[in-house]
């Protein structure tokens, strides 16, 4: 190691006595001890959290070390990965150029924006020349135009072009008009429709008779300063769908980049702006608000120069990769994220601080070859299960034992600390955001009246669950003037968007689907054993998901804009499995990374061995039965599903990197790349204790979540950091 790269000594004053340096350097080891003890009550703390929710085991037995995680939004990147395997970056802003079509770099266009634009003369009448260079149109066009029409109709077409050129004032009923031979296929009609508006201009119509042949005339001429494109963008080229085929469809595709920022924060703001409702856009997941994240998102209607004005408009986000498509994005088109996360203050469990860097690299590098070979257990993470005083799964499980109310109760319940004026606006110590504490005061206000009017204006509007509740039970018939809904629990659960209703019966299968995948590691671990469960149809999908849900990049139920009840029920799609034979499990031919275990429903196959008896045993504790899942109510009779008990991430790789400030950003984002930064800009020496981060990169399938794929590499020793607020 060069001597610069130590930690620089203090200088010592003259005046400064022995005394003095002591109660410096006692002051110092206080510090160190006291971040120590915090960081050790926070371990402690998840890994309660973890045995909770079942999550216990590991599967490789390499040595452990801790980090912080997400101590800067920057030490977190995720990036998108679609169904073809394309990861989205942001990308830099491209423009057409309207005389060749020709996509060029925007910084290329020579005149800037703030130019004064140059005198312009009357126009002159265009000659004779120009004419005819204005209707030339393509071979490339005039091929297509005829394997459509043939040669007669599109002489004709071209033939009425230049008389309509000739004489722009000339009404359009006195011009000639033909008609094309019947075209049968549907998508040849439209492909004509497209390609006469293109090659003329629009300045020729195509409109289709009843025998589906077509009928070619002279269109209105534009009024004065037409211009092609439309200034709003939800409105089409042409009007109708013909119009947007000939961009490429009704649906413009684009990269949302953002940073710190929920994906809905920044698509209700570009709705709201556009005067247009949130769901004109479409994609594929929403990604985590503590990080800086790119995905793909769909747009109905809307042209790419009304969005791209967005980009000066926009704090934290920026929008790029504009491309028109005939469909939009759907929930769960995805096949999966990419991530770059830096976890700093890395120290190997069990070595002192002072770890030479050959024993660091050495742990490292043992760890990181088990996690790519042996993977990890498919575990639920910890965000499933919720953060307020009684967990979503419990919530569920109530729901499952009919026992509405107390599900309800469950929804709505709070801690008492948080309304204590001794706490201080906390609990234990830990910060409680204002719309945490609003949403205690509102609900000790419901509990107290019984009356919609405090408790609903105290509410912040995201608790929808808790507004949904309190607005169906406290509401008053106003014909009596009585509360006829204070003990009507199922209807005020399904006041609740469907999706978010359904989490909770889902965060219960989580939990018993934990569990149990922990019992099976215990009792059989990485061997494929008589009884163990394979998907019958070797054609699904191989990244390790259960039925397709709404999800994020985290793997978490994702709550869809209230009013809308789209979720896709797990129900609602089956997968087949079966149990494997002893002949089969010995015969090599299944790895562990093929076995599946089910959640508890009434359409699934459980184990044929101990751990399918597990399921009776440890759910009979609650007073449910695996096999007998199926309730009155639709919403909570669950078929159950299939996923995978052991992962392999994809592309693992990793580096070590040294720092001394803690704000120092490690990891490049795509705007740093833009804007021309590099590593070595982004490096600086400090003043303070020289610290290590390990930077990982890895992809990951749809709801597989990172925190647990980290906690396998770690050995549990990755610990959140937590600037934002508890909730409780």
């Amino acid at each position: 190691m060069a001597d610069d790269e130590h930690p620089r000594k203090r200088v010592r004053l003259e005046d400064e006595t022995p005394e003095k340096e002591a109660e410096a350097s006692e002051g110092a080891n206080h510090t160190r001890l006291s971040q120590s003890a915090v960081r050790q009550k926070a371990a402690e703390d998840q890994l309660e959290q973890e045995s909770k929710f079942g999550v216990t085991a590991f599967v490789s037995r390499t040595p452990g070390f801790s980090c912080i995680l997400k101590q800067r939004f920057t030490d977190f990147l995720v990036n998108e990965t679609d169904l073809s395997g394309k990861v989205a970056h942001l990308e830099a802003p491209v423009k057409i150029k309207k005389d060749n079509a020709k996509i060029v770099p925007e910084k290329a266009e020579v005149k800037k924006q703030d130019e004064e634009p140059k005198e312009q003369k009357p126009s002159e009448p265009a000659s004779k020349t120009e004419n005819e260079a204005s209707h030339t149109v393509s071979p490339e066009i005039l091929a297509e135009l005829k394997s459509i029409f043939g040669k007669d109709t599109v002489a004709a077409m071209q033939d009425l072009y230049s008389k309509i050129l000739a004489q722009p004032d000339r009404k359009p009923r006195d011009l000639p008009q033909h008609t094309s031979e019947p075209i049968q296929d549907k998508q040849q009609r439209t492909d004509a429709h497209v390609a006469v508006r293109k090659a003329f201009q629009g300045r020729i119509e195509t409109v289709t008779g009843d025998d589906n042949r077509i009928m070619i005339k002279a269109g209105a001429a534009p009024r004065k300063g037409y211009r092609q494109l439309p200034q709003r963008g939800d409105g089409p080229i042409t009007k109708g769908k013909v119009g947007w085929d000939e961009l490429g469809g009704e649906y413009l595709h684009f990269t949302l980049y953002k940073e710190n920022k929920d994906t809905m924060e920044v698509l209700y703001f570009i709705a709201s702006q556009m005067k247009m409702h949130v769901k004109n856009f479409q994609f594929a997941g929403t990604k985590d608000r503590r990080g800086v994240t790119a995905q793909r998102v769909s747009a109905y209607r809307v042209t790419k120069e009304r969005l791209e004005g967005f980009n000066s408009k926009l704090r934290g986000a920026r929008l790029s990769s504009f491309e028109y498509r005939k469909e939009g994005l759907q929930l769960g088109d995805l096949q999966g994220n990419e991530f770059t996360i830096a976890l700093r203050e890395c120290e190997v469990l069990g070595q002192s601080t002072a770890t030479s860097e050959n024993d660091f690299d050495k742990a490292i590098s043992s760890a990181v070859s088990a996690f790519r070979v042996n993977g990890y257990i498919n575990y639920y993470g910890l965000q499933r299960f919720g953060s307020y005083n009684v967990s979503t799964d419990e919530v569920g499980k109530r729901m499952l034992q009919g026992d509405l109310k107390g599900a309800v109760d469950g929804i709505l319940a709070y801690s008492d600390e948080l309304l204590d004026p001794k706490e201080g606006n906390g609990v234990h110590g830990s910060k409680v955001s204002q719309d945490d504490l609003l949403r205690a005061e509102a609900i000790d206000a419901w509990n107290k009246t019984h009356k919609t009017g405090k408790a609903v204006d105290k509410l912040p509007r995201k608790f929808s669950a808790e507004n949904a509740l309190i607005r169906h039970l406290g509401f008053v018939n106003r014909g009596s003037g009585r509360q006829e809904r204070l003990e009507d629990w199922q209807g005020a659960l399904m006041q609740i968007p469907r999706n978010l209703r359904l989490m909770y019966v889902h965060a219960y299968q989580s939990l018993v689907w934990n569990v149990a995948a922990g019992r099976r590691h215990e009792l059989y671990g990485g061997k494929v054993v008589k009884g163990d469960l394979v998907i019958i149809n070797k054609n699904d999908s191989t990244n390790g998901n259960d039925a397709k849900e709404d999800v994020d990049d985290e793997g978490e139920v994702i709550i869809r804009p209230s009013g809308e009840d789209s979720a896709t029920a797990v129900e609602d799609k089956f997968e087949r499995a079966r149990p494997l034979s002893r002949e089969e499990a010995e015969s090599g031919k299944y790895t562990i990374f093929d076995i599946v275990m089910p959640q508890p429903g009434y359409d699934v196959e459980y184990p044929a061995n101990a751990v399918g008896e597990f399921y009776k045993v440890f759910m009979a504790k609650q007073q449910l039965d695996p096999h007998n899942m199926r309730r009155k109510w639709r919403d909570i009779s669950l078929s159950g599903s299939y996923r995978k008990v052991y992962l392999r991430p994809e592309k693992v790789s990793y580096e070590v990197r040294h720092y001394t400030q803690d704000d120092e950003q490690l990891i490049l984002t795509d705007m740093d790349r833009l804007n021309g930064k590099t590593d070595l800009e982004m490096q600086d020496a400090g003043n303070g204790e020289r610290k290590r981060a390990l930077i990982v990169r890895m992809q990951l399938g749809s709801s597989q979540y990172a925190t647990m794929a980290l906690r396998e590499l770690t050995k549990g020793g990755a610990l959140a950091f937590k600037p934002d607020y508890s909730g409780r």
